[in-house]
């Protein structure tokens, strides 16, 4: 499917969605209503997840001022398929007609923001006495545009992860995990970054979890960074970038891209000296109040990714350096500590089976009391 608004626009789109309806046609005009409304329909498709089945026939005109744009969403019973339609007459099953303002916010604004009270839905087959006998497929393919747009925030983490087929839930489980500190940012435009795009080095596997975070994060832009080739797989929102998680230049580079990440996930090579050099170059770069993620830290302990066996403070492995943070945490209480370059921004830590996650906040409150003894008893 082609991209029909650039990164910079739909990043313009996010945030105007989170605003007044002015603001969002204002924005809306600025990009182009046709390019938006193909954009729009290209979400809402995605966040429907209509699946093949029974010949069903659906047309959605998105109406910005005094134009409507029309397109048809066609089910068959091997795929789904959407086509722009201009002038073109159709016999629909159903049709459903909104506000392009109000559809945009219903997709990419905050929970809560969420209306339909400019919808108009028209069933094509009320003449028919039978309809009223049971349901009609085409109710289920509406039902479900419906609840894209009515409730985009309602899918849980490890269902996504299931449905897109990653493996952050059932060899692991850190969806709850990760729930419990991305739910308050669900609401937040946002950069996500994750480095490892899966499927190892097939290049036509793998992107799992990005179709998860594009899902679970809807106002959010998302990136993927993966040594092999995988830019195939960009999409509205995803942008897969190829670059060696080890190599400084190729993590400038990234950062050209994305600008100024508000999450980075580390799902790469897992190869401890890799994370490390990872965390180096993009921690400093994540917003402050951003959230850094390790995973997979059980390597650590494995020599074949670089890890100690029987060793397990060595800085040199993930888990030995994140010790390290614990520190640097309370670097300001410490005396004789020889500063390290993230003791002033480490804002909190949270450990759990092999997955960490790293705050990033100004770390500087201070010292206790200088009348305070330090020193041995």
């Amino acid at each position: 499917m082609n991209i029909t608004v650039d990164r910079a626009g739909l990043g313009l789109l996010i945030s105007a969605a989170g605003g007044t309806v002015d603001g969002i046609a204002t924005v809306i005009s600025e990009l182009g209503a046709d390019a938006v409304a193909a954009a729009t329909v290209a979400e809402l498709l995605y966040h429907a997840d209509v699946p093949a089945g029974p010949d069903v026939t659906v047309e959605i005109g998105l109406r910005h001022g005094d134009d409507i744009f029309r397109y048809e969403v066609r089910v068959t019973p091997t795929d789904v398929r959407s086509q722009a339609l201009g002038d073109t007459e159709v016999k629909a099953d159903a049709a459903v007609v909104q506000d392009l303002t109000e559809v945009v916010r219903g997709l990419f604004g905050p929970r809560g923001a969420q209306s339909n009270a400019t919808r108009v839905t028209r069933w094509g087959h009320l003449e028919n006495p039978g309809a009223f006998d049971r349901p009609l497929p085409v109710y289920d393919v509406v039902r479900r545009l419906a609840d894209a747009l009515d409730r985009p925030y309602a899918i849980g983490l490890a269902e996504l992860c299931v449905r897109y087929g990653s493996d952050k839930w059932g060899h692991h489980t850190y969806p709850r995990r990760y729930e419990q500190h991305f739910d308050r940012l669900r609401d937040q435009p946002l950069t996500v970054l994750e480095i490892g795009v899966g499927g190892f080095g097939d290049q036509q596997r793998g992107g799992a979890s990005l179709d998860v975070w594009r899902r679970y994060f809807p106002r959010a832009l998302v990136y993927g960074l993966d040594i092999v080739d995988k830019s195939h797989m960009s999409d509205q929102r995803v942008t897969v970038l190829q670059a060696d998680q080890s190599s400084p230049a190729d993590l400038a580079r990234v950062l050209e891209v994305t600008g100024t990440p508000d999450i980075v996930i580390d799902d790469g090579s897992h190869v401890s000296a890799h994370l490390l050099a990872s965390f180096a170059h993009l921690f400093p770069a994540l917003r402050d109040g951003g959230l850094y993620v390790m995973e997979d830290l059980q390597t650590s302990y494995w020599p074949t990714f670089g890890g100690l066996a029987h060793t397990y403070d060595d800085p040199a492995t993930s888990l030995g350096f994140l010790k390290t943070l614990v520190d640097g945490l309370h670097h300001e209480e410490i005396v004789g500590r020889t500063a390290a370059p993230a003791d002033a921004h480490i804002g909190g830590l949270h450990f759990y089976h092999n997955l960490a996650f790293i705050e990033k906040e100004h770390n500087l409150d201070g010292g206790a009391p200088s009348w305070i003894p330090r020193g041995a008893r």
